[in-house]
């Protein structure tokens, strides 16, 4: 009875477009008052003091730092770098684009972040040298997924905190899978531009020379991702302490190094982090009492004893718990669906065998491609915005980096090693 009026209630105000944390509140008070004895308010309890947690102030000061290094020229400097090291490459400002995607994803976090800050000036480039609008926007789209993969990644933040998992050891897990997404989005942005063929950008041939005026120029934005990793790792300070240190090293280096950032747009700056945080809370919040209720009310271990029925071979639960994932990133925005997933996943897979650590990053890796996945899509909007695109044409040609980081998520997946390496020297 409450399971179909908890869930059915969820997908009919999704359907009628009321928004996520809305949807979750209703449908948590409609359940708990047809189908409980427990008190209404218990909502409302659940989700202000969900909030009073330390780790979790790590995501608005992540959100402030990524802002911050966007407009202090952090972004202008990667895309140098990005440009000496691989304009010379057929298709050169699709492969800039994705590979300052990968630096940026290395202080910023968020892959929507991501895409507004380096598709702000790359989609209009690439559009200007006659790539093909969709093309240019997918690129970006796709590459700022990369964002919620590399560390610092406020999904993996989340992750930890909702499931007690390390999340210094989550940082270091997404390394390799990053790089790997990268990499894959790059060639398939190669086979294309090849075939269409768009041109090499800025010169003719690599010039080691270039890319080091170009690394010296950007020093100070690649120690950023040094200083916070380094730091954690090196047990000077925790990833929330961590999440502050950046912002202020953002403030040092957008005012009094680069110069670029003013006091209006530090203000600008603030007031953009707050709105995105408020928004983002209110999901959290309202997020974790539907988890919360679902607890009380025994649905993950129904929802576990279902699948555990089903089979006890984990490759099938994980090729069962991928398509879930995938079907809930294309309407389910990502903090969400951490936040009412992972309570309900995490049990199933370590009763299974699966570490939790490599599971956390199947989790956010399903959750990227469902950035890049009408109808949500969030990546897919923020290209559109930023580079005047309509939304159609992008849907269209993110299809061939799709079926990328569909197979980079089976290897994800099945080759637990690529997560589990490096936090293996923590241990």
């Amino acid at each position: 009875m409450i399971i179909p009026l908890l869930f059915g209630t969820l997908a009919v105000c999704l359907l009628i477009g009321v928004p996520i944390a809305i949807s979750l509140g209703v449908s948590a008070l409609v359940a708990i008052y047809f189908g409980s004895t427990l008190p209404l308010d218990i909502i409302t309890q659940k989700a202000f003091t969900s909030l009073d947690s330390f780790p979790l102030l790590a995501i608005p000061f992540f959100m402030l730092a990524g802002i911050l290094m966007g407009k202090g020229g952090v972004s202008q400097r990667l895309l140098n770098l990005a440009t000496a090291l691989v304009g010379w490459m057929v298709g050169g400002l699709s492969m800039v684009t994705i590979v300052s995607c990968m630096f940026f994803a290395a202080i910023s976090g968020s892959g929507p972040a991501t895409v507004a800050a380096i598709g702000g000036f790359m989609i209009p480039a690439m559009i200007a040298r006659n790539y093909s609008g969709g093309y240019a926007s997918a690129v970006a789209a796709s590459a700022g997924s990369i964002g919620v993969i590399i560390p610092p990644s406020i999904p993996f933040v989340l992750y930890g905190v909702i499931g007690g998992v390390s999340v210094g050891n989550m940082f270091l897990a997404g390394i390799l899978p990053g790089l790997m997404i990268g990499l894959a989005l790059m060639l398939t942005a190669y086979f294309i531009a090849k075939k269409r063929g768009y041109s090499p950008e800025e010169q003719a041939s690599f010039h080691f020379k270039d890319v080091l005026k170009a690394l010296n120029d950007a020093k100070w934005a690649l120690l950023i991702p040094v200083i916070i990793l380094g730091g954690i790792y090196g047990g000077v300070f925790s990833p929330t302490e961590a999440a502050v240190v950046a912002v202020v090293y953002s403030l040092i280096v957008g005012l009094f190094v680069y110069k670029e950032l003013t006091w209006k747009s530090v203000f600008e700056s603030f007031r953009e982090a707050v709105v995105i945080n408020a928004t983002t809370m209110i999901i959290i919040g309202l997020s974790v009492s539907f988890a919360y209720f679902m607890t009380l009310e025994q649905i993950p271990n129904d929802i576990a004893t279902f699948l555990t029925e089903l089979s006890t071979n984990p490759i099938i639960i994980l090729i069962a718990i991928n398509i879930l994932l995938l079907i809930v990133g294309m309407f389910i925005d990502t903090i969400s669906a951490l936040v009412v997933l992972t309570p309900i996943l995490l049990p199933i897979v370590v009763a299974v065998g699966v570490d939790p650590v490599h599971f956390g990053v199947i989790l956010v890796a399903n959750l990227a491609i469902g950035f890049i996945t009408p109808p949500l899509g969030v990546n897919l909007f923020v290209a559109s915005s930023v580079g005047g695109v309509r939304f159609e044409k992008i849907a269209w040609a993110i299809i061939p980096f799709l079926v990328s980081m569909f197979i980079c998520l089976l290897v994800i997946t099945f080759f637990p090693p690529l997560s589990l390496w490096l936090p293996g020297f923590t241990k």
